[in-house]
């Protein structure tokens, strides 16, 4: 076999095999936003909930959110985000003042950011849960 043949085989080889890493990565990627797509927002009870501060997360390939939330007399009184990788997803932060102005987290998402911001709804559903 030729020098050049080799070569030539090796890199067909190497990009056949990034190919393939890609095209898992990608699946990966659609895999992970389609079950954020579907997530259901809980329905919390601030009644139920006792004063104290409240840690949440949410973590996917993309978006990692761990937030504290604190209740006092059974009003959410201040969210605190930790930790917000999103790639584009940083105009979403701005949600928390809809939940405690709301004291829910049956809120509207952020227009441009509304996987970061389902993000955050769930961050906050976990640390009330």
């Amino acid at each position: 076999m030729h020098k050049r043949t080799k070569i030539l085989l090796i890199v067909l080889i190497v990009i056949g095999i990034i190919s393939l890493l890609g095209t898992y990565f990608i699946r990966q990627i659609n895999q992970e936003m389609n079950e954020l797509t579907v997530s259901e927002i809980p329905t919390i009870n601030l009644s139920n909930i006792e004063d104290g501060t409240y840690m949440g997360t949410y973590q996917s390939m993309l978006i990692t959110v761990k937030l504290e939330v604190v209740i006092q007399n059974h009003v959410i009184t201040n969210i605190t985000i930790m930790e917000h990788q999103n790639g584009q997803g940083d105009s979403a932060e701005v949600i928390i003042d809809d939940v405690i102005n709301m004291q829910s987290i049956e809120v509207d998402f952020i227009s441009g950011a509304s996987y970061s911001s389902k993000a955050i709804l769930l961050a906050i559903g976990d640390a009330l849960s």
